[in-house]
């Protein structure tokens, strides 16, 4: 029996580890591993025979989902570098993750190269079905803007020097971290605390319809963290 139940979980681990690696881009400022996924099932895969008894065994849908999402968040969590609390948007964090490591194309708008706004408003529309503005400036006048000290994840950020355009727009993610297509490097995440960032940081801003599906998201997370217990029983 307890080589059954073993055998069920360790197919149920590899089917989210196919899940969670269809692409491993890499958050880092280095183009990607390639073979970070294979590193990372063998860890795992690895960490469970030499000490199965530690890890409980799902025995219900429910259980199953949960273990999925623990490993999608922890997958997120470190290819981006952020520290998640498993009640952000998972759509937000694949496809942002998806796109890290394209190259910067000035004016594209594809995984085979893309600018900074061509990288949101893809982002946006694949997420949301939001279709924003295309450059940053245009961009900037149609969202609400929201202090530095109220930033969301899915919140755009915006910059410039000095008293110029608006010039670059990224996607704030967490930890005062943000996603964007940069010039060199493409597309990546970088903080708000490097000091070019820092320096030429203006403003903030929220999409409306994207905050509302992301508050839907949290309080899906919130339910479902509720009913668990009532469900264990």
């Amino acid at each position: 029996m307890m080589k059954n139940s073993l055998l069920y979980f360790l197919a149920a681990a590899s089917l989210v580890l196919s899940f969670c690696f269809e692409r491993t881009p890499d958050a880092s400022l280095t183009p990607r591993a390639l073979d970070a996924p294979a590193v990372a099932e063998a860890s795992l895969l690895s960490g469970l025979m030499t000490n199965p008894a530690a890890l409980p065994v799902p025995a219900t849908t429910p259980d199953l989902a949960a273990a999925r999402d623990s490993l999608a968040y922890g997958y997120y969590a470190q290819t981006l570098g952020l520290t998640l609390a498993h009640t952000e948007n998972k759509g937000l964090l694949q496809t942002v993750t998806d796109w890290i490591g394209t190259p910067y194309r000035f004016g594209a708008s594809s995984r085979r190269g893309t600018d900074c706004s061509g990288f949101v408003t893809r982002v946006f529309n694949e997420v949301y079905g939001i279709v924003l503005q295309r450059s940053s400036r245009s961009m900037f006048g149609a969202v609400q803007h929201v202090a530095k000290s109220d930033m969301q994840t899915g919140d755009l950020v915006f910059f410039r020097h000095g008293k110029g355009a608006i010039y670059h727009v990224g996607i704030y993610l967490k930890d005062g971290k943000f996603a964007h297509s940069a010039c060199s490097g493409g597309v990546r995440v970088s903080s708000l605390n490097e000091a070019y960032y820092h320096r030429n940081f203006y403003a903030a801003g929220r999409v409306p319809a994207a905050a509302r599906a992301d508050a839907a998201v949290l309080a899906e997370a919130v339910a479902s963290a509720a009913d668990a217990p009532a469900m264990a029983q």
